[in-house]
């Protein structure tokens, strides 16, 4: 879950000039503010954001790397599915639950497949 968290942060943050704010994390991902009140929390007890009350939540240097290798693990396996034909609807669902389980061994692997 705070894979999927700093990444939507991350990608949050590309689209916005005034910074992430906790609404737009209820509004992306379809839950209450509780819930992610909650795992902000928890993601600023393990130095992945940094959350200013009532106004934004940005991520630390650790945040950003996770982010990073989170958004690229996630692009790499949406490349691989299309590239077997997997169609895109299909593939950025799919490579949702395969991204937080796949092996690096495999994800060498589909990287190795989409250079050739």
């Amino acid at each position: 879950m705070a894979e999927d968290y700093v990444e939507l942060i991350y990608r949050l943050e590309g689209e916005s000039s005034d910074g992430v704010r906790t609404v737009d994390l209820v509004e992306a991902l379809a839950v209450a503010q509780p819930t992610v009140t909650k795992t902000l929390e928890r993601l600023q007890r393990d130095g992945l954001v940094e959350v200013e009350p009532r106004r934004r939540v940005l991520l630390t240097d650790k945040g950003r790397e996770l982010a990073q290798a989170s958004l690229e693990r996630h692009e790499t396996i949406v490349s691989f599915l299309l590239a077997i034909g997997v169609p895109a609807t299909h593939a950025e669902l799919d490579a949702e639950g395969i991204e937080h389980h796949v092996s690096e061994t495999t994800l060498a692997a589909m990287r190795r497949f989409l250079r050739r």
